[in-house]
C-alpha cells in the first residue's frame, strides 16, 4: 500500500482478497470445491463464480466497459441462485480463468478512471444508481472480503486449513490438542451462559 494514492490503497486490498480467495482452492479436489456446506449451498467454486459476476457488473457494465465473453449467469432471465454454484460443464478451469480474466477487466477501468467517475448501477434503487468509480471500488471491495471470509470457514470445514495464504493463517499457534481444548472451553462458556 503507498498510503498517499487512494486508488492503489483500494485495488492493493481488493487484489488481496482475490487471491485469497482462489488460494483456498488450492489442493482441493474437485468434490471438495463444489461440496455445499451450509444450508443455503455455500461452496468455494460458487463464491468463484459469483465474484466473477461482481467484478463484471460493477467494475465492467457500470461504466460502460464491456466485457468481451459471455457470462451466462448474468442476466435478467437467469435461474436463482446460478451464480453460486458450478454446474458439471463449468470446469475450475473455466471458472478460475474467467475469474481472473473479469479481474483484469476490472483492474484496466481502475486504471483508466479516475475515483470521481460516475458509472450507473441500474440494479440498485433510483435515488443509488449514479456511483462513483471509489464508492464502485468500496462496494467490491466489501462484497470480496465478505465472500473470502465465507470461503476460510468453508475451506476450514473441509480440511482445517485457514488464513490468508499458504503459511500465512493469522491464527495462535496451537497443536490439534489446543484446538480441542480451546472450542470445548467456548462450548462450556456458551452452555453456562445459556443456563443462566
Amino acid at each position: 500500500m503507498t498510503g498517499t494514492d487512494p486508488k492503489a490503497d483500494l485495488h492493493h486490498y481488493l487484489q488481496d482478497a482475490r487471491a485469497t480467495l482462489l488460494w483456498k482452492l488450492d489442493g482441493l479436489s474437485e468434490y471438495d470445491i463444489r461440496r455445499p456446506l451450509t444450508p443455503t449451498g455455500t461452496n468455494l467454486l460458487g463464491l468463484v463464480k459469483h465474484l466473477t459476476g461482481v467484478e463484471v457488473g460493477y467494475l465492467g457494465y457500470v461504466f460502460g466497459r464491456h466485457f468481451d465473453e459471455p457470462v451466462p449467469w448474468i442476466g435478467p432471465d437467469v435461474e436463482a441462485n446460478v451464480d453460486m454454484w458450478a454446474t458439471p460443464e463449468q470446469s475450475r478451469e473455466y471458472i478460475v480463468g474467467l475469474y481472473q480474466r473479469a479481474w483484469a477487466h476490472s483492474d484496466a477501468t481502475i486504471k483508466t478512471l479516475e475515483l470521481d467517475a460516475v458509472g450507473h448501477v441500474v440494479w440498485w434503487p433510483e435515488e443509488h444508481r449514479e456511483a462513483t468509480l471509489h464508492r464502485v471500488m468500496v462496494h467490491v471491495i466489501a462484497e470480496t472480503h465478505r465472500h473470502a471470509g465465507h470461503s476460510d470457514i468453508v475451506r476450514e470445514l473441509i480440511d482445517g486449513a485457514t488464513g490468508l495464504r499458504e503459511g500465512d493463517d493469522f491464527m495462535p499457534q496451537g497443536d490439534q490438542s489446543w484446538w480441542e481444548h480451546h472450542r470445548n472451553e467456548l462450548a462450556r462458556v456458551a452452555r453456562q451462559v445459556s443456563q443462566n
